[in-house]
């Protein structure tokens, strides 16, 4: 894929709205926005948002609409949409993984297989991809609202992506940032969870290889 002059929309989280790093032009996105000669970088990251609605919110943390009910007010001239989430469907998100077939927000298969489809159909002639989350430090046990791993967020990423024929960068298995490692975090992700300037860097890396092998 060629980058330069792209308009690229990135949808997530605390990662995407550049929690951790020390300004804003060492978000991953920037990065790949000066690397690559995108024409703009559009950043739709709000932090603590999942993928999937929320059941009941007056349990769960209110950070804001989750991904499936905010991409609709993303400007509609991009012709490059990445989408980076799920590590709060995991930490603290209420929807159940739900089934493959789902077709409703609150379950994360339901959720992923409402926006995959509603990209395609907004952005019909872009190139859409999806990034897993990353490996994080609090991942040891599964959660406590949902009973899902991680990595289970990670591989139904995957899946939904397979199911649309939309490419999906597994950070989860390939970023290098290793996060149950303390040296790992001690250069790239200090909390255990917020890449760093450095992490970012990382982050930019694999995604450049990634889109440019597409």
């Amino acid at each position: 894929m060629q980058l330069t002059g792209r308009k690229a929309n990135f949808l997530g989280d605390s990662i995407t709205q550049g929690h951790g790093t020390s300004a804003p032009e060492h978000i991953y996105l920037n990065v790949l926005k000066e690397r690559c000669g995108l024409a703009c970088a559009r950043n739709y990251g709000i932090g603590g948002t999942t993928i999937a609605a929320s059941i009941d919110r007056k349990k769960c943390p209110d950070f804001g609409p989750s991904f499936v009910e905010r991409y609709q007010q993303m400007e509609n001239d991009a012709d490059l949409i990445v989408v980076f989430g799920g590590a709060n469907d995991f930490g603290h998100g209420d929807a159940p993984m739900g089934k493959s077939d789902d077709r409703h927000i609150h379950t994360f298969y339901g959720a992923l297989n409402l926006l995959m489809e509603g990209l395609i159909e907004k952005y019909p002639l872009a190139d859409i991809v999806f990034m897993t989350p990353l490996q994080n430090i609090g991942e040891t046990q599964p959660s406590a609202l949902t009973g899902c791993r991680l990595e289970e967020y990670a591989r139904a990423i995957q899946s939904a992506g397979r199911r649309f024929a939309i490419p999906v960068l597994d950070l989860y298995g390939t970023s290098g940032l290793c996060a149950h490692l303390e040296s790992v975090r001690k250069l790239f992700m200090p909390d255990g969870l917020h890449p760093n300037d450095a992490g970012h860097l990382k982050i930019a890396s694999r995604l450049q290889g990634f889109l440019e092998c597409l």
